[in-house]
């Protein structure tokens, strides 16, 4: 993703602003909050506290113990979810409420019935004609109202549970008014009960007698008739020759189908055969052992065929064998196709000739059986007609047993059971005091802080011009970053240099000895380097040569941005529009953001973080954080150079990571003894690779590498 410097036509919002205005009214704000708390505190107060109390019923089939298991399976499955909110519309009948109005004197209650006792407002309302009078509504009309309001009844989802919710100002009658209501409802299904079982004894008991008249002549009808007419039975239904003529035409509906099964299958190989076509999709050459192993030799054989062809020419003489033995191999596979062909035809055959058989058979049974069936007919006919009697008796007789042992209210259980009854509430579920008064608090918070952040918008304190100068992908992880960075590193950390062992001398990382900006350019671009340090001994020379290897690293085409860390600030000169553009001293103070320490290289596509105008001293107890502000950075560019001017060992390692990156040491007139002792300093401090950048050879202005070889 390209990065092109861009002017400011645009302004962000200032967050941290905003945070701070709400701090900075943090009085006003906390005013506001703890007065919300405090009339939400009154208000409650002066509501009348509400109690409310539940019942819960289950609605079940109960039977006697005596009842028939048929009867109680029958009634279970009647009972689906349209029952169940049928009885949810009964428990809030007008009849059933009436009843517990009654019983509990709702009536005299001024809860439910607050136009008995009406307001002078209300009077003056009526009076002018803008409210209807309350009392030409009848009382109990009033109370049902009353009552319909403060009862909830709702049937449990996903079961056939029952709730029945009741809330008042007197917590004992939030109790009372559920469970009368649900015994109400208990009394009333029982007693729905007991007079359907006395209306059907009655009606049971004559046509019992009537029906035991009919049985009897319909059986005797029967008994006479079998007499007559000779038929025997072979089981409780058939006869002899229905038997037989059963037996037989099931017989030659499955010879007929082996038939037609055979002769379909002996098709299929023939045509299979004469067009040419593969016969492997034929399941009875496929079931056959013998085309099975000859399909797996054919195989062997074509997969020799096709790698020896590979190196053999066709006339050579393994080729013409293999092309010999494929030909027998096919060969003896059509034999064995044809003989699976006649083994089908000869089963067809002989399907056909068990099926002539059979016709012949069932034919002669068709000529004698005529006669018979007639006579079946009408027996069956009497039969059932006497099966239908008897069926209707005995059914009539279990009714009336039953309906006669229910004769007192207990034996009729209403189909419904409590389960939980409902009891006075300890506490109050209207008003809820605490969170009434924590919603308050915190809505009127809200809003108050709301309203300061709005206050700083629209008088433009807490907005800022927009940078434009990070990548997008990146530009929403470096602010992220940005409140953990809150201190910018001195130009030259004044840290005592350890007392280290005379060392080996180290490495130089250089290649074929070049050491020229473009060289070591080359060489961080090929490793794909993060982070390069580079230290300058000469001073503001050394810091130009970093400047040279940052543009000529852009130069090529990558995201790079260089760190002013010197003390004189030579880069920021070199590169910023303005030495007195915020940077790093800034940005480790905690004034700005990572966004707004980064600014455009006036004479490239690379970006500089310049040295910045806050307190050195300041920014230098927050120096350990500045690796982590590097971290981030590097996954916004490409290449981040660090230029720590003329710094030491020491110093260096307590920004960069020996792991993380290259020092890159920037010499211009040192002699090489001087060069051994800064080499071994870093080796002494795990830096064992040094990049050498000797700026011999001259750059154009953009940084691109130069023509002169």
């Amino acid at each position: 993703m390209s990065v092109s410097p861009m002017p400011q036509p645009d302004v962000d919002i200032d967050l941290g602003r905003l945070l701070k205005a709400v701090w900075e009214r943090k009085v006003l704000v906390a005013s506001l909050t703890a007065a919300a708390a405090g009339a939400a505190f009154v208000v409650t107060g002066l509501i009348n506290p509400l109690y409310k109390s539940e019942t819960r019923l289950l609605i079940e089939t109960r039977e006697p113990v005596y009842s028939s298991d048929q009867t109680s399976q029958t009634a279970d499955v009647a009972l689906d979810e349209r029952a169940v909110t049928s009885q949810v519309e009964i428990l809030r009948s007008t009849d059933l409420l009436k009843q517990v109005a009654r019983e509990l004197d709702l009536s005299s209650r001024e809860e439910f019935d607050p136009a008995a006792n009406p307001s002078a407002i209300g009077e003056v309302l009526v009076m002018l004609g803008l409210k209807k009078n309350p009392l030409e509504v009848p009382a109990e009309e009033r109370v049902l109202k009353q009552l319909n309001k403060k009862l909830e009844v709702y049937a449990v989802p996903g079961s056939r549970v029952i709730g029945i919710e009741f809330s008042s100002e007197d917590a004992g009658l939030a109790a009372k008014v559920p469970n009368a209501l649900v015994d109400a409802y208990l009394a009333f299904q029982s007693g729905a009960k007991l007079e359907n079982n006395t209306d059907a004894s009655a009606w049971l008991e004559p046509e019992i007698a009537k029906l035991r008249d009919r049985v009897r002549e319909s059986e005797a009808k029967v008994a006479e008739y079998r007499s007559q007419t000779g038929l025997l039975l072979v089981n409780q239904q058939d006869t002899i020759a229905a038997k037989q003529l059963s037996d037989i035409s099931t017989e030659l509906s499955r010879v007929r189908a082996e038939r037609a099964d055979s002769e379909a299958r002996a098709q299929s190989v023939r045509n299979a055969l004469e067009n040419g076509q593969a016969v492997d999709a034929v399941s009875d050459v496929l079931s056959s052992p013998v085309v099975q192993r000859l399909r797996e030799s054919e195989g062997n054989i074509r997969a020799q065929i096709a790698d020896l062809s590979t190196t053999l020419l066709e006339a050579h003489p393994r080729m013409k064998g293999l092309r010999a033995q494929l030909t027998d191999v096919e060969t003896q596979i059509l034999g064995e196709i044809r003989k699976v062909l006649s083994s089908l035809e000869s089963n067809a055959r002989v399907a056909r000739l068990r099926e002539e058989e059979l016709t012949a058979q069932l034919n002669a049974l068709k000529a004698g059986s005529g006669r018979e069936g007639e006579e079946a007919v009408e027996l069956r006919s009497l039969e059932r007609e006497a099966a239908a009697q008897r069926d209707l008796l005995e059914t009539y007789l279990s009714r009336y047993r039953e309906a006669a042992s229910r004769s007192e209210p207990k034996a009729l259980p209403a189909d419904a059971r409590v389960i939980s009854r409902a009891v006075p509430a300890s506490e109050s579920y209207y008003p809820k005091t605490g969170p009434i008064i924590v919603v308050s608090a915190l809505a009127t918070f809200l809003l108050a802080s709301i309203g300061v952040m709005l206050g700083e918008l629209f008088s433009g304190r807490a907005l800022r011009p927009s940078s434009g100068l990070i990548r997008e992908p990146y530009e929403e992880r470096l602010e992220m970053v940005a409140p953990v960075s809150e201190a910018a590193p001195q130009a030259q950390p004044s840290i005592d240099e350890p007392d280290t062992a005379p060392l080996a001398m180290p490495v130089i990382a250089n290649d074929a000895d070049d050491f020229s900006v473009e060289a070591v350019a080359d060489q961080l671009i090929t490793d794909r380097t993060p982070v390069a340090v580079c230290v300058s001994p000469e001073g503001d020379e050394g810091s130009a040569a970093a400047v040279m290897l940052a543009r000529t690293v852009a130069g090529e085409g990558l995201h790079t941005l260089l760190i002013d860390l010197t003390g004189s600030g030579c880069p920021t000169e070199l590169m910023a529009d303005s030495i007195r553009l915020p940077g790093l001293t800034d940005l480790m103070c905690g004034d700005i953001s990572i966004a707004d320490s980064i600014h455009p290289d006036r004479l490239s596509s690379a970006h500089v973080i310049p040295h910045g105008n806050a307190n050195a001293r300041r920014a230098m107890r927050a120096i350990d954080r500045l690796p982590m502000v590097i971290d981030a950075l590097t996954e916004a560019y490409d290449l981040v150079i660090v230029e720590c001017g003329a710094a030491d060992a020491a110093s260096v390692a307590r920004i960069a990571r020996a792991e993380g990156g290259e020092i890159v040491l920037s010499i211009l007139r040192s002699d090489e003894d001087e060069v051994a002792r800064l080499l071994s300093d870093f080796n002494a401090h795990g830096f064992e690779n040094v990049l050498l950048m000797t700026p011999g050879q001259p750059l154009s202005p953009q940084g691109h590498r130069s023509s002169v070889a």
